[in-house]
């Protein structure tokens, strides 16, 4: 990576940085401002970045966002989040995420001719995951029944890696025959001893922190030091075992929080007790960042080179994908829940495609599949109309779906949306793991 590529991308931080509070409430939203920006100093631009020279640092950089990012979304995630209400985020997860997958494999098939069955479930697959900071105004305008908003975020906290296993499933049957090992054995490892391993890792890091905690001998530095060798440690180990570093990642996440609230609610814990939030904030922040100039270096090096071989079915499956692919399968897991149909029109177009989907599909087209340039292009094509459409909408939809619940509710008071108590809004986890609070 060049000196000068460095210097833009620097300069691109800082001035959102510096503008970040004002940028918040227009259409200019974060993902957006970078991957507009990473166009400009690509090879559509002025070519400081290329994916020739800087395809290895910007899988780097994808992956180790990803990798903080499924930790802490994971460790933010309580069990009360999936019991209170439970019907949306399990209804989400349980239902509309396989059938969007399904669905996306099918679509895929009439629109990407030249792609084998498993490079087309890979595309439903990849596409499939939700990233919420796309629509962040979407996620935490306080004027949204907290149903609404805490539903999506755990969705969004669950989906990528429950969809990992199936990636990697679906990435060994389209590599099998191609110098890969057997599909079976890939899935198994991955799944099982990934899974292992990260739980193990999760579990004794949240212990160590507690035991020190509970002593007084760790600073509040260290925590955060602590909670962010976790994930690398869970990561770097399921790699040695030639299993997945992000199923890992993930099933650490959940050891790591579930372990710290139980420190937290026990009479043993300290009065200054590790709890997950304040433990994994470090990670959370880093992943932020990491996550924001991934956006950049995926507008030059993905998005630049995909946008100069473009095809209609690109697009159109990239506009089905977004719509159709995502918002049938939504209201088929609504049914019976008493939503009101504005809501959930509201949630399943916010179901944005993000980090989660730009790291699958490069492992993918890293693995030199027969139809790996056009298997990258949809994905590209995808997550950038993504950027564009969610990131513009959620502040006027936003604003128009929290105008119809407070008129709404006036006359329902048993609206189903409003089954969250005040109360209950604390604690509900934004996109990458930000606290929502009641306004």
């Amino acid at each position: 990576m060049s000196q000068w590529a460095v210097v833009a991308g620097g300069g691109v931080v800082a001035c959102y940085g510096a503008l970040s509070r004002r940028l918040s409430t227009t259409v200019l939203s974060g993902p957006l401002v970078f991957v507009v920006c990473g166009l400009a100093i690509g090879p559509l631009g002025l070519d400081l970045l290329n994916a020739d020279r800087d395809l290895v640092a910007t899988r780097t950089l994808l992956e180790s966002a990803l990798i903080l990012v499924l930790f802490s979304d994971a460790a933010a995630i309580r069990m009360r989040d999936l019991r209170r209400e439970e019907f949306l985020p399990l209804r989400l997860l349980v239902i509309g995420l396989p059938i969007t997958m399904a669905l996306g494999w099918l679509v895929a098939w009439p629109l990407l001719p030249g792609l084998s069955v498993w490079e087309l479930a890979l595309v439903g697959i990849i596409l499939a995951p939700t990233d919420a900071a796309l629509g962040q105004q979407a996620f935490s305008n306080q004027r949204v029944p907290a149903l609404v908003r805490g539903g999506l975020g755990v969705e969004s906290g669950l989906n990528d890696g429950l969809a990992l296993p199936f990636f990697v499933l679906a990435l060994a049957a389209a590599g099998e025959g191609e110098g890969h090992p057997d599909v079976v054995v890939t899935f198994l490892r991955a799944l099982l001893l990934s899974s292992a391993i990260g739980l193990a890792a999760g579990w004794v890091g949240a212990s160590m922190l507690r035991w020190s905690v509970a002593r007084g001998w760790i600073t509040s530095d260290w925590r955060q030091f602590l909670s962010l060798a976790v994930p690398v440690i869970a990561y770097a180990l399921c790699g040695a075992a030639e299993g997945s570093g992000f199923i890992g990642a993930w099933a650490a996440g959940l050891a790591f929080g579930s372990r710290l609230r139980g420190a937290s609610s026990g009479q043993d814990a300290h009065a200054d007790g590790p709890d997950p939030t304040q433990s994994a904030e470090f990670s959370e922040r880093l992943g932020l960042l990491l996550a924001s100039v991934s956006f950049l270096a995926f507008g030059a090096v993905i998005l630049g080179p995909a946008l100069e071989h473009l095809t209609w079915r690109m697009v159109l499956y990239a506009l089905i994908s977004l719509t159709v692919v995502r918002m049938l399968p939504v209201a088929l897991a609504m049914v019976g829940t008493g939503l009101r149909a504005v809501s959930v029109a509201y949630i399943g177009w916010f179901g944005p495609r993000g980090l989660a989907s730009l790291v699958f599909g490069l492992l993918a087209f890293e693995e030199h599949l027969p139809g790996a340039s056009l298997l990258s292009g949809v994905i590209a094509v995808t997550v950038g109309l993504s950027v564009l459409l969610h990131g513009a909408s959620a502040p006027y939809l936003g604003a128009r779906y929290g105008d119809w619940f407070t008129r709404t509710l006036r006359t329902a008071p048993d609206l189903r949306e409003n089954a969250l108590t005040a109360d209950d809004v604390h604690g509900i986890r934004g996109p990458h793991g930000s606290r929502q609070t009641p306004s």
